[in-house]
């Protein structure tokens, strides 16, 4: 069974370095995205900060980095020791803080994809044009950060999974993790 057990460990410790890459490679290519547009003589300049969601979006994203970075070491610490490292107020404390942060990339994922489909689409109702016609460059580095920034958050997600599974094993009455045969 620590064959079972090590997969488990080495799949969580692959789920948090690429959470860690994505959530920044995400964050990088929002931050960095800026496109100026020059309207009768006068130039008004794109930038991610016009958007709280994306502001909101890249905060959680470098949360969500820093977070797996910190984890990852935790896991190598772990892996290295050979030893499962688990009690259950560490347990508790690694699949809360699992939960915060899948939550946390979840809602400014959504924030951020609700804000773009109104800069693509625009609402005529309420007389809100279409920014990403004016400022296409801008709109797909955005789009291609929001679409990392999904990936990182199916991540998370499922990296709160294991947590999960790491901490419920610990109350279970199936044993199957530990060595001993069942008494069944």
């Amino acid at each position: 069974m620590k064959i079972n057990e090590r997969k488990v460990r080495l799949t969580e410790l692959i789920l948090r370095c690429l959470v860690c890459a994505l959530a920044l490679v995400a964050a990088i290519l929002i931050v960095t995205d800026t496109q100026v547009r020059e309207i009768f003589t006068i130039q008004k300049k794109a930038k991610y900060t016009d958007m709280k969601a994306l502001v909101f979006l890249v905060v959680v994203n470098g949360i969500a980095a820093a977070y797996s970075l910190v984890h990852v070491a935790r896991c190598v610490v772990g892996m290295m020791k050979g030893s499962v490292l688990f009690s259950k107020p560490l347990a508790w404390a690694i699949f809360s803080g699992d939960q915060a942060i899948a939550y946390l990339t979840v809602a400014g994922l959504a924030a951020a994809a609700q804000s773009a489909a109104f800069a693509k689409l625009g609402q005529p109702e309420l007389q809100w044009m279409k920014i990403c016609t004016m400022y296409g460059r801008f709109c797909n580095q955005v789009g291609e950060g929001i679409g990392v920034a999904l990936l990182a958050s199916v991540g998370m997600v499922l990296i709160s999974c294991i947590s999960a599974l790491g901490l419920f094993r610990l109350y279970g009455g199936n044993k199957a993790w530990q060595s001993s045969p069942s008494r069944w």
